[in-house]
C-alpha cells in the first residue's frame, strides 16, 4: 500500500496479477469529497512486434455506492469461491506458481481427469 498526493489523488494500491496489473485509487473532488476509481491495465504487444502497450479499464465508483459495491462483490466471490470452484487454491493462482501447485495447472486438472476415466 502506497499513499501519495499527486493532483487529486490521495490514496493508491496497487495490485499485480499476472499480465493484468490493477490499481485502486482514491481521488478528492474540488469539494473535499471522495472517489474510488479501479483501473485494470492488460499489456498488449503490438501487432508489428515492435513493443507494446497498455490497455486500460476504469470504473468509477462513489461514496453512495461503495456499500452495495462491496457486497456485490463479496457474494460474487463467495459464489464463485464455495459453489463453482471448491477446490481451487485462490491464495496461489495459476500465473504464480503451478509447478508447486499443480492443481491450478489446467493441464494437470485435465490429466487428473483422464487418469479417473482409466
Amino acid at each position: 500500500m502506497e499513499e501519495r498526493k499527486e493532483n487529486n489523488e490521495v490514496y493508491s494500491q496497487k495490485v499485480k496479477a499476472g499480465k493484468r496489473t490493477y490499481f485502486f485509487d482514491v481521488k478528492a473532488t474540488r469539494a473535499n469529497d471522495y472517489y474510488l476509481t479501479i483501473t485494470e491495465s492488460r499489456k498488449k504487444f503490438k501487432m508489428d512486434g515492435e513493443g507494446y502497450v497498455y490497455e486500460k479499464s476504469k470504473i468509477f465508483l462513489y461514496k453512495e455506492d461503495l456499500n452495495k459495491f462491496v457486497e456485490a462483490l463479496q457474494g460474487t466471490t463467495e459464489h464463485i469461491k464455495k459453489k463453482l470452484m471448491p477446490d481451487y487454491d485462490f491464495d496461489q493462482p495459476e500465473y504464480d506458481n503451478t509447478e508447486k501447485y499443480p492443481q491450478n495447472n489446467p493441464a494437470h486438472k485435465n490429466a487428473d481427469a483422464n487418469a479417473a476415466l482409466g
